[in-house]
């Protein structure tokens, strides 16, 4: 059985993007409140406001076409506030030493995790992590994965119950604790990737059981399967482990029980995801979830929801074409900058890698924007840099926490 973990979202060994998405360049040409306790001074951007226009006028979106990714007003007016957020991201936090009643701190790759007693209180950062190691930080990144994870656990709780409290910052969730099933739930609907426990880079070997999966013959890459497929995965020291449902009952990880619910729930937020993000332009290709078990005995869907770090997507209007055409998809993703480390250093066993370029920055940072806005069809309210990031986040962290 799983066991009790320090975190809501425990460390986990750095590793390269699991997804790897390919792509042939470099540089690519809704709050919604779970609050209980709410900051009593926040300022943000106008810029929400132009956002709001764009947001409900300015696309038709389920004819998305990349080129209001690569360019147009919006790009222009997002791109100026994120570069001069530049040294302002949120890199490390030290709640512990700044907010009464926070013990331990746990250091994920993307969030710090503060034990708070009763709660957890999930800070998500701006790092950037790839090649077990962290590139660069991304203005806005942590925001936009807190912000894009509350819409999503909002709209899914038909589907499974959350372990959210409350969001007192726009970078923090306050949630319940929980024991964390050591099981990663991956959930496909195409046959892509590059990395190892990619589906297209075991199915072309042959291999054609995967993760208790019988695969047809003749698909191509980036195939739409003929029904989704669960591919769970579990932690080795440094890598993850396609695992079968026998072999997760067998090894302990979860009773037979416990993966039957589970694996449900996993396949109809995945079946949602994807409706939803259908009507808006979009296709979720893959995702992971991960779940815990409430001191109750309920199964709560934790960590994030379709965050663009957790999920791959694509263009939907031009996949068609492509596909039939022999071409890539056009995605939204971040593999341009692991790309351009690649090309500029061995990221793997260099001690220094070379800073990234602020226009690569820049532009993963929108692309997060741009998913967070397309997604919820709400503005991406973008916070005034004049009050330090982690001074604004202690402050309301304390905050919430007093009036819990």
């Amino acid at each position: 059985m799983a066991q009790r973990l320090p975190g809501l979202n425990p460390v986990k060994t750095l590793k390269t993007d699991q997804h790897g998405r390919p792509n042939n360049t470099h540089l690519p040409q809704n709050s919604v409140s779970f609050s209980k306790a709410k900051s009593k001074s926040r300022n943000f951007s106008p810029l929400c406001l132009s956002a709001a226009m764009a947001a409900s006028q300015g696309r038709d979106q389920k004819h998305l076409s990349l080129d209001a990714l690569t360019s147009g007003s919006r790009k222009d007016e997002v791109s100026e506030a994120i570069r001069s957020s530049l040294s302002n991201c949120l890199s490390e936090t030290d709640l512990h030493l700044t907010v009464p009643g926070l013990k331990s701190k746990t250091r994920g790759k993307v969030r710090d995790i503060y034990d708070g007693g009763d709660y957890l209180v999930l800070v998500t950062t701006d790092r950037q992590s790839a090649f077990d190691r962290i590139l660069a930080s991304i203005p806005f990144k942590g925001q936009v994965l807190n912000e894009t994870s509350l819409w999503w656990f909002d709209k899914t709780k038909h589907i499974t119950s959350n372990a959210v409290v409350a969001s007192p910052d726009k970078n923090v969730t306050i949630a319940k604790k929980c024991s964390v099933f050591p099981v990663e739930f991956v959930v496909r609907g195409f046959v892509t990737g590059s990395t190892d426990t990619s589906l297209w880079t075991v199915y072309r070997k042959g291999i054609r059981n995967y993760c208790g999966n019988a695969l047809p013959d003749g698909l191509l890459k980036n195939q739409r399967l003929p029904a989704n497929i669960l591919t769970p995965t579990t932690k080795a020291a440094d890598h993850d482990v396609p695992v079968t449902p026998e072999e997760i009952v067998e090894g302990g990880l979860m009773t037979q029980d416990d993966y039957d619910e589970v694996s449900v729930k996993a396949l109809r937020l995945f079946e949602y995801g994807q409706r939803v993000t259908s009507e808006h332009g979009l296709i979720l290709v893959d995702t992971k979830y991960e779940f815990g078990k409430a001191e109750d005995g309920s199964i709560l869907l934790i960590d994030e929801v379709h965050t663009p770090d957790s999920s791959r997507y694509w263009i939907a209007q031009s996949y068609d074409e492509r596909f039939q055409n022999g071409l890539e998809p056009e995605n939204v993703d971040k593999e341009f900058l692991r790309l351009w480390f690649k090309d500029h250093c061995n990221p793997y066993e260099d001690e220094v890698l070379p800073e990234a370029p602020e226009e690569l920055v820049a532009e993963l940072a929108w692309r997060y924007i741009f998913l967070y806005e397309t997604i919820t069809n709400s503005p991406f309210e973008i916070p005034l840099t004049e009050e330090p990031v982690h001074d604004r986040i202690s402050r309301n962290v304390a905050l919430a926490l007093s009036s819990l």
